[in-house]
């Protein structure tokens, strides 16, 4: 005899009721089970669903990319490098210029270099790598990032190389070295919201044939400036409003001079400026800083509390006004 919840009970009563208890707890599991299987199923269509749109998507954006491409193949020597835009995997209308230059310089090592691509869903080469099969090394400081290009179906069915690391002046070059690169190579495309111009400046192990870089337009066009070299210079840490980071327009034409390189035009939203090696101009046209020069009108900037405040003209440039920049020409810091 025994007592459960004030009931007694006999011992006959207790196998009976673990029997049902039992019996419940089976009929339970498996139905679980049964459920568990078949949401599994209804996931695997799911994800097989959305791998199929996605492919099919990219298709027929890669077809519609390739068409244009050809197009640009056949274009005049352009004294305005948006007439050739347009856009499959970059941010703007980089894919286009890029796919216009390649056919107007020669190009013998189909190579390029990316800094700064985060997942390389939106990038300046890969449509490069899609549409034309160069190969690439690809330069990004997240491991989370560097991770999920790893899982991407083009890091199998490409030549491409990937390195976690924050980039810094006194890194680069081994960073790229590490990647397997030397010499001359097709494109280099240098995106990190910061020390842009001292890492262009520093490298050395690699001579592409066309650059890209992102220039910040606030800056204006008149000065040779760029934020004064920090190695651990991250954008968002160094002003609240994220306007003070890279270099000015004239800064980057200065370096490229330097360097070897013509000035042949900026994209149409007045972000990225593209160089050419000079014996490798061909019928390419260089321009001045006043001739290729495009101011954006992107207004990605934040108040104190990190809130956005779509600053936009004057308005920018008022906002990081009084800051440090370092003057290419006269080698001093100055005031923005």
């Amino acid at each position: 005899m025994c007592i459960f919840r004030g009931v007694k009970m006999n011992n006959i009563d207790v196998v009976i009721l673990w029997e049902k208890a039992g019996k419940f707890f089976n009929q339970a599991y498996k139905f679980i089970s049964n459920l568990m299987k078949r949401l599994r199923k209804l996931i695997n269509v799911l994800r097989h669903f959305l791998y199929t749109v996605k492919n099919s998507q990219q298709t027929d954006i890669l077809l519609l990319g390739k068409l244009l491409a050809r197009q640009n193949e056949k274009l005049a020597i352009l004294n305005d490098l948006a007439k050739a835009e347009f856009k499959v995997f970059s941010q703007s209308g980089d894919d286009g210029i890029i796919q216009y230059l390649i056919h107007k310089v020669d190009i013998p090592n189909k190579v390029f270099i990316e800094f700064g691509v985060e997942k390389y869903i939106e990038s300046n080469t890969r449509f490069l790598l899609k549409n034309d099969n160069w190969s690439g090394l690809l330069i990004d400081g997240s491991k989370k990032d560097i991770d999920y290009i790893k899982t991407d179906v083009i890091y199998y069915q490409h030549k491409l190389e990937v390195v976690h690391s924050f980039i810094t002046v006194e890194n680069i070059n081994e960073l790229i070295d590490r990647g397997g690169l030397s010499g001359e190579i097709g494109l280099l495309s240098v995106d990190i919201d910061g020390n842009d111009y001292w890492v262009w400046k520093a490298i050395n192990v690699v001579q592409p044939t066309i650059v890209v870089v992102e220039y910040n337009s606030v800056m204006g066009k008149d000065r040779a400036i760029t934020v004064p070299y920090k190695a651990d210079f991250v954008r968002e840490r160094e002003h609240y409003s994220h306007l003070y980071f890279g270099a000015s327009l004239k800064a980057f034409c200065i370096l490229a001079e330097e360097k070897g390189y013509c000035f042949v035009g900026s994209n149409s939203v007045g972000n990225n400026a593209y160089f050419v090696k000079k014996e490798r101009l061909g019928g390419l046209k260089a321009l001045s800083i006043e001739e290729g020069y495009v101011m954006s009108h992107f207004r990605e900037s934040r108040d104190e509390k990190g809130n956005m405040n779509y600053l936009s003209g004057a308005d920018r440039y008022a906002c990081i006004k009084g800051l440090p920049v370092y003057n290419v020409i006269d080698n001093a810091i100055e005031s923005l």
